[in-house]
């Protein structure tokens, strides 16, 4: 746990001497909305990141996007779970594993009843299996972790990407001069026409 800890400071830490480039902060001023004359609300996508490196799912709930939650909750919830689980088993296992194996009969009472009827090592195998759970359930929990960062800073900076009903896709007779042939292409106009 200690470990988890610190890997996640350094992970803060890291982003939040991150700068923005000049190219996305240019794209991401707040836009005039022409009907009723107020500036439309600024998604930075610095603040989701810092914001979601504190506390999963608080960068989503600065972009709005509610729906996510229960899918970051759940995701990391779930690789806690399975954590705590695997530590309470691997530490019971160490502890029977450490009376099975010191040679002294008196201790085999100290044993777990779940574990008695196991040799010293099948004890071992299941503590090293846990172990291995362990590992794997820490290293998921920073997994998700990540991708609930990553999910709202993509989505703050998606905020600001234009999505209008210019959009089409056209087809058009073209002509290719490199390999003298001509052909059909798709063509697909983004951003406003002149």
């Amino acid at each position: 746990m200690k470990h988890l800890l610190l890997i996640i400071c350094c992970f803060c830490s890291t982003i939040s001497k991150a700068q923005m480039p000049d190219s996305v902060a240019k794209t991401i001023r707040p836009a005039k909305d022409a009907s009723s004359k107020k500036t439309v609300p600024l998604f930075e996508p610095r603040k989701a990141t810092i914001r979601s490196a504190i506390a999963p799912g608080w960068g989503q709930i600065y972009n709005k996007k509610y729906w996510k939650l229960p899918l970051v909750w759940g995701a990391l919830g779930t690789t806690a779970g399975i954590y705590f689980y695997n530590v309470k088993y691997y530490r019971s296992l160490k502890q029977a594993y450490i009376y099975r194996s010191d040679n002294d009969p008196t201790n085999d009472i100290l044993v777990d009843q779940e574990y008695r009827n196991l040799s010293a090592e099948s004890i071992r195998s299941y503590r090293n299996s846990f172990r291995q759970s362990v590992d794997y359930s820490v290293l998921f929990f920073i997994l998700f972790w990540g991708l609930n960062v990553v999910d709202a800073t993509v989505d703050a900076h998606l905020k600001a990407f234009d999505v209008s009903d210019d959009l089409s896709l056209q087809l058009k007779p073209g002509y290719s001069q490199m390999s003298n042939t001509a052909g059909i292409s798709l063509v697909l106009n983004i951003g406003k026409r002149k």
